[in-house]
């Protein structure tokens, strides 16, 4: 019965993968049929023609948003997830009625012979393997499963059980309708056998794309921009999209709703205190119910509230301590246990420096900032004066580079590996992470935790609060009426802010999705103002700025500047292919003096994987790899890709590592490369049926 109980609790909704987790099949309340209705106002969309109605879909979603609330009893239901939530449900009916038509137009059909048959095979169902398997041996527990079958209390359940298994022995059928086209031929298995098991020595000269000169160097002109968007232009293909300017009145708690909130907390201290059952009392009292015997450090706080918690003399067993403001609440803490972390916390400030990589010129001015900044240091200008002029971290910038406490996992590896090796005080750098240049400031190091139970209360807006901001909004909105949106902003010192594109279900940046800004957005004409509109974080004035209804983004300035980036680096590639041909060409042409002359090194490597494109001593480079593994020993390449630019290679020679046996390692690799193809086919089938299918998405 345990087994039964746990498959109910996940049996509103239930996601199994096949075929690699391309096809997401999921299977909700089976009494649901396909088949539609006939009234267009109960219409949530078409597939092919086929309805789907709108008590079918929201079915789908109420499955879909309870098995997120049992998987997530935590998480808000916030209008973002909602969103997710909705789209999910809306693919989900989609792919199902894809499916079915699928299945009619191949003529699947099931008998119940093949369903008892399912059961009781060696292999069963992938929801029966999930479920009956004997986690020990990984083999079906018979016993478990037979008892489970003939217990009358799970008719119900086991009839949903047995669709879910109908529904994957028919995709099952589908999936082998479509295998005869794949297959694997001998040439093409020997040669994925050789490369996979060979091991590659070769010498290489990698020259990388900023090799060939600043951005100045390749212009690129308005024709060639309008020549790969029309050659590209399925790469840009969109759903209808707005933009809009706005004008946003936030919800800020003011001093008076923050000094209620204290105020709340103050009068229960003596009652926390007191409380024999902490569990009963969070439960009751907090905004966040799971803070009971938590352990907490200095990283779990804002810098100030940490500062005021573990420096308290009240900071000890059987205390309360609080309430302390921290980033937009207070807590109360009851602390049970003061302690010592394994794992010490750190803090520092930074100066962060951004470049392009793939620029000389950005790496030769960032390299000297970075020297005139040292320079300062030693001359006694301060760190955080350093930090907010030089810093291109806004967050940590305002406050003199101080990014508060932190855990080793909580910052990227190279920026903890500095700072965690380093000693309080010491100013270490630059260090480089895909955020750019670091120069850090270590400012200190903590073990201190303790064991607690916390009370937590968000500072919320207050009516009063709310009201306020709502009547601000609403004279903005008369008076933009009235004498024009910019002139009004200009007027009442109101800063005028632009979304970016977005669709009638997708967040508005930076907004977020609010679903009342796009019902404005999409019955409003270009120039169109909105009515208030109330959202979560506060209040928005709108002014649509733009409709596209092509099927395609606009070639406009933002996406122009990513075209022509794209176009540098295509020119970058011809001039460094052709320059490295070039240097190639001759008698007596050696590796190391190509190096010299472009003015890198050569690198030498052995034991080069093709498997996963791993080169010892230089990193992983899969486009090389994969050029070094169909070279001819002992002659010099034409110039070949890498992951950023080209190389010349010398492939030295390949073995085979003793004790592989190539023949033997066949078979298994043709089953495994048939099965790649087979799913790579079906992936590529029910893409191309989705994209060519007439889907009408009629939800309000």
């Amino acid at each position: 019965m345990a087994v039964m109980s746990s498959l109910r609790n996940k049996t509103h909704i239930i996601l199994y993968t096949l075929l690699g987790a391309f096809l997401a099949l999921i299977v909700f309340e089976w009494g649901m049929n396909f088949t539609g209705f006939t009234g267009k106002a109960n219409l949530a969309g078409k597939v092919n023609g086929k309805s789907i109605s709108n008590s079918q879909y929201e079915e789908v979603y109420k499955a879909i948003t309870e098995n997120f609330r049992r998987g997530n009893p935590a998480a808000e239901l916030t209008s973002e997830t909602e969103l997710g939530l909705r789209e999910q449900a809306w693919n989900t009916v989609v792919d199902q009625t894809l499916l079915e038509q699928q299945f009619e137009k191949f003529g699947i059909t099931l008998q119940d012979q093949e369903v008892v048959e399912a059961f009781d095979s060696p292999n069963p169902p992938m929801v029966i393997r999930q479920n009956f398997s004997d986690p020990a041996t990984g083999s079906i527990d018979r016993k478990k499963l037979d008892n489970a079958r003939r217990d009358t209390r799970n008719k119900e359940l086991w009839l949903q059980l047995e669709k879910m298994v109908r529904q994957e022995l028919k995709v099952n059928k589908l999936i082998r309708s479509l295998q005869t086209l794949a297959h694997v031929t001998e040439s093409e298995l020997g040669d994925i056998v050789s490369r996979q098991f060979s091991r590659f020595s070769a010498s290489f000269v990698p020259v990388p794309l900023s090799y060939a000169g600043a951005d100045a160097k390749f212009p690129v002109k308005d024709d060639e921009i309008k020549k790969y968007y029309d050659e590209h232009k399925e790469l840009f293909r969109q759903l209808p999209s707005r933009k809009a300017d706005y004008v946003f009145f936030p919800l800020t708690p003011s001093s008076k709703d923050s000094l209620a909130v204290r105020t709340e907390l103050e009068a229960i201290r003596g009652e926390f205190s007191s409380a024999v059952n902490d569990n009963d009392f969070v439960q009751k009292q907090s905004d966040r119910p799971t803070g009971i015997n938590v352990t907490y450090g200095r990283a779990d706080f804002s810098p100030s509230a940490g500062s005021a918690l573990f420096s308290s003399s009240n900071c000890k067993p059987g205390a309360i301590v609080g309430p302390i403001a921290d980033r937009g609440e207070y807590r109360l803490l009851k602390i049970k246990q003061l302690a010592t972390s394994p794992q010490p916390v750190a803090r520092a400030s930074h100066i962060l420096l951004r470049f392009n990589p793939a620029s000389r010129d950005d790496i030769q001015k960032v390299r000297e900032l970075s020297v005139l900044i040292y320079k300062q240091l030693q001359s006694g200008v301060p760190f955080e004066e350093l930090a907010k002029k030089y810093s291109a971290d806004p967050g940590s910038a305002v406050n003199g580079g101080d990014v508060g406490w932190f855990s080793k996992e909580r910052m990227v590896p190279a920026f903890s590996a500095a700072v965690f090796s380093a000693r309080p005080g010491a100013i270490v750098g630059p260090v480089q992470t895909q955020f750019g240049l670091h120069i850090i400031k270590v400012t200190g190091f903590d073990q201190s935790a303790l064991l607690c139970s916390e009370v937590v209360r968000t500072i919320r807006p207050s009516s009063e609060t709310v009201d306020g901001e709502r009547r601000r909004a609403m004279a903005f909105q008369l008076s933009a009426k009235e004498k024009g949106f910019d002139k009004s902003a200009v007027a009442e010192k109101m800063r005028i802010d632009k979304t970016g594109e977005f669709g009638r279900r997708t967040p508005v940046g930076p907004i977020g999705y609010s679903d009342k800004i796009a019902t404005f957005a999409f019955k409003a004409g270009e120039g169109d103002l909105s009515e208030v509109l109330e959202t979560e974080k506060g209040f928005y004035v709108l002014r649509l700025t733009g409709k596209n209804d092509t099927g395609y983004r606009l070639l406009e300035k933002e996406l122009k500047t990513m075209i022509t980036a794209e176009l540098i680096r295509e020119k970058r590639g011809v001039f460094l292919e052709k320059k490295l041909s070039g240097t190639a060409r001759g008698t007596g042409v050696t590796l190391e003096r190509i190096a010299s002359t472009v003015g890198v090194q050569v690198v030498a490597s052995d034991s080069i994987r093709w498997s996963d494109g791993f080169i010892p001593g230089y990193g992983v480079d899969r486009a090389l790899v994969e050029s070094i593994s169909g070279l001819a020993p002992g002659k010099l390449s034409a110039p070949v890709k890498t992951n950023d630019g080209y190389a010349l290679v010398l492939l030295k020679g390949k073995i085979l590592p003793s004790g592989v046996n190539a023949a033997g390692e066949r078979a298994g690799i043709a089953q495994q490369l048939l099965r790649a193809k087979q799913e790579q086919l079906f992936a590529e089938y029910f893409a191309s049926l989705r994209k060519n299918s007439k889907i009408e998405d009629l939800r309000p």
